[in-house]
């Protein structure tokens, strides 16, 4: 008889323990941190291989997610860009394509301006927010950063930082600025709330930073100041370096308090930037302009042991950030989003199956708030290596200088070839223009505005 010990019921006790504790980390809902540079230039990033910029926090995000080096917003202005990620939906169909109702037709701080902004807020209530769908999930949001729809309440999110418009103060993010620039304190406390609560949490953070007033602590300063460096570009360097700084902040505290296993981070711009050599600003062709210099960006997602790291090839917009996140979270994908839910793609590996992606641009000023039309400017569309770019005659108002549109035929550019889109080769490929052309207007017609679809 065989006396000695068996640990049979002991190992098939570990083994159940052990699948339930597998599978209740599962079934548990995937937190959502999405992290929002302002005023960025895609190449300003050591792994975008900037010479001298140094972002060692969001270099090893890089290296932890599915990078798209060929990622657009489809528009360069932080205001109608932040509204397409709070609602997935282009700027011409949630309706606020500006930064602010043009001061032309009504002084600003007026009755009517002060109407017109309101009716711009309201225009949020024709949607589902990211927060309010995810928190039908039982899921916890907070807002830090720039908002320019009123209070986070407004949006959705059920903890955040900015009071909005109407009250004193009220524009682009009042308190919730503060983020980063002086501490990341309510982000932690938030985190802390959530981890009591035993609750899934989405996180905005969309912090001022890089954008003006570019004023580093002097130590960033110290470190990019040299003789031959123009200050206003040392300073920008310096911003780039802060905001990494705050990045691996954030990222710092989801590892402390063990949440990175089950949370995705999702990395974008809202709009780019060229600084200025000679002035506190932006150069031509970046930040409010189609050109590569406003509408590129970097764009990531990590989630440990779902999302694979690796250098994606493939076009992707800010416009599939929304549906990404809501399939992530296991929440209902409205029918009507444009963008693609790339998590079936994130997991598998498998290539995107999509050629074409779209992008539009509007004044700054809003001439006309009930009609996005009155304001366009741009539309555009990259297919491959090439991209078109159709000029239309809406009005500007404010930032002449940024909208010239001296060029008012088709501009195409090969990207690979010239990413600085220097050559306009629209001349010499009639065909491409036509076929670019055809999609731009099968995307949505434009009714009242001039353009030129033929290189005369």
């Amino acid at each position: 008889m065989n006396t000695q010990p068996t640990h049979r019921p002991v190992a098939l006790c570990a083994l159940i323990f052990a699948f339930l504790i597998t599978t209740a980390a599962a079934d548990k809902p995937t937190n959502v941190v999405l992290i929002l540079s302002d005023d960025q230039a895609w190449t300003d990033y050591g792994f975008m291989g900037h010479p001298d910029i140094k972002t060692p926090h969001l270099d090893q995000l890089a290296r932890e997610s599915a990078v798209f080096r060929r990622g657009y917003v489809p528009t360069a202005l932080c205001r109608p860009s932040l509204v397409t990620l709070l609602t997935g939906h282009y700027a011409s169909t949630h309706g606020v394509t500006g930064n602010d109702p043009s001061p032309k037709y009504a002084p600003r701080d007026s009755e009517v301006y002060n109407q017109r902004r309101a009716k711009l807020i309201s225009y949020l209530d024709r949607f589902e927010t990211v927060p309010e769908a995810l928190g039908k999930l039982g899921y916890l949001s907070h807002q830090s950063g720039k908002l320019w729809e009123g209070s986070y309440q407004n949006c959705g999110f059920t903890h955040g930082m900015t009071r909005g418009f109407p009250e004193k103060g009220g524009r682009h993010g009042d308190d919730g600025l503060k983020i980063g620039r002086e501490g990341m304190q309510p982000i932690n406390e938030f985190l802390d709330l959530v981890k009591e609560e035993d609750k899934p949490f989405f996180i905005w953070y969309a912090p001022f930073l890089p954008h003006t007033p570019h004023n580093p602590p002097q130590r960033l300063m110290d470190k990019y100041s040299s003789p031959d460096r123009p200050i206003t570009v040392a300073k920008y360097y310096a911003m780039c370096d802060w905001f990494d700084e705050t990045c691996g902040q954030l990222l710092g505290m989801i590892d402390d308090k063990g949440m990175r296993d089950n949370t995705l981070v999702v990395y974008v711009t809202d709009n780019g930037w060229i600084q200025d050599p000679k002035k506190n600003g932006y150069a031509p062709r970046s930040k409010q302009t189609p050109y590569e210099g406003g509408i590129r960006t970097p764009i990531m997602y990590r989630l440990p042991g779902k999302i694979k790291p690796t250098e994606r090839t493939e076009l992707v917009s800010s416009i599939d950030i929304v549906p990404t996140i809501l399939a992530a979270a296991g929440a209902s994908i409205p029918r009507d989003l444009p963008g693609l839910n790339l998590m079936p793609n994130l997991t598998s590996g498998d290539p995107i199956e999509r050629d074409t992606i779209y992008g539009e641009s509007f004044a700054h000023d809003i001439a006309d708030v009930d009609d996005p039309e009155a304001s366009l400017l741009f539309r555009w569309a990259i297919q491959g290596n090439y991209k078109l770019l159709l000029t239309y005659d809406g009005e500007v108002n404010r930032y002449q200088s940024t909208h010239p549109r001296t060029e008012k035929r088709p501009q195409l550019f090969d990207l690979i070839a010239d990413p600085t889109e220097q050559t306009n080769i629209a001349a010499e490929h009639p065909d491409i223009v036509k076929r670019l052309a055809n999609k731009i207007n099968a995307w949505y017609p434009v009714k009242k505005r001039k353009v030129l679809t033929t290189f005369q």
